[in-house]
């Protein structure tokens, strides 16, 4: 059985290498035999570099998520590394002027985009364990001279953020990769004001995985390993005082995990979903 701290280290190893190399597929996170670290910034650069030679776009692969080529245009380049398993800004209803906590925010691609539509007079904080992640977010905010955003440095177990500061918190594809989801919960419901919302995309199981997924580092890296099922989230959510929960799974995302890892029928277990919920007023 791996340890949380061992969960941890691995996938902070994982997205360290990710940050430094540009973008990859969840089948490179998966496997040693894609992307190495003999590829050179520039090989890798806005690209997801998948198994058996399939090179998939990073920015074609958020078209395939639901972002408009006017948001890829209006994100910073190398913001995007195609890590995505969906679009929470699409459910979000961002308003002008709100407090956005974006948990996991990587190279900052969603962050970015939310600070457009909050504006001027709203903030975004995006938090991230991974430090070469929130350097490289931080050097896109320089190079694109964007105010209204803030990337932190920390766990989103224990959000660096005060309580009841957030109008809304946002999330792609990372929750699953906590060993503690249940905290990330309570801690997101912390951090919200009253009547707070949550908006995220993330990969949820839809059956109990088996163990030698769940115990396989790589996997719970490639975001499939550490899913939880639906009704563990929903009752998570529950316990950490969140209402109006509701979880969407999204038809095409099986097939778009297949082809983060073909051939390992993990489609058959986990999907993408969208998650919301409310902190009561």
């Amino acid at each position: 059985m791996k340890t949380k701290e061992e969960i941890k280290k691995s996938v902070r190893q994982a997205y360290s290498k990710v940050a430094i190399h540009g973008g990859y597929t969840k089948a490179t996170l998966a496997t040693s035999s894609c992307c190495g670290s003999s590829q050179t910034e520039t090989d890798n650069k806005n690209m997801s570099c998948g198994c058996g030679g399939k090179e998939v776009d990073a920015n074609q692969m958020s078209t395939f998520l639901g972002y408009s080529k006017e948001d890829l245009k209006n994100a910073p380049e190398g913001s995007n590394l195609g890590l995505g398993c969906g679009n929470p800004k699409a459910i979000a209803s961002i308003k002008n002027g709100e407090t956005i906590v974006d948990l996991g925010s990587g190279g900052g691609f969603d962050s970015f985009l939310a600070a457009r539509e909050t504006g001027s007079k709203g903030l975004v904080i995006g938090v991230d364990m991974t430090p070469e992640m929130v350097a490289r977010a931080r050097e896109n905010k320089t190079k694109t001279k964007v105010e209204n955003v803030d990337f932190r440095l920390g766990e989103i177990e224990h959000l660096p953020v005060e309580d009841n500061l957030a109008d809304l918190i946002i999330s792609n594809c990372v929750i699953n990769l906590s060993p503690e989801k249940s905290q990330v919960y309570k801690d997101a419901f912390r951090v919200l004001k009253p009547g707070g919302r949550l908006a995220i995309s993330d990969i949820v199981a839809l059956k109990e995985l088996p163990e030698i997924i769940k115990q396989d580092l790589s996997m719970v890296s490639a975001c499939i390993g550490g899913a939880a099922t639906i009704e563990d989230t929903k009752l998570m959510l529950k316990k950490a005082g969140f209402i109006d929960i509701s979880i969407t799974p999204k038809e095409f995302s099986q097939e778009l995990i297949e082809e983060w890892l073909p051939g390992s029928q993990v489609g058959e277990y986990v999907v993408s979903a969208y998650i919301e919920a409310k902190k009561p007023i």
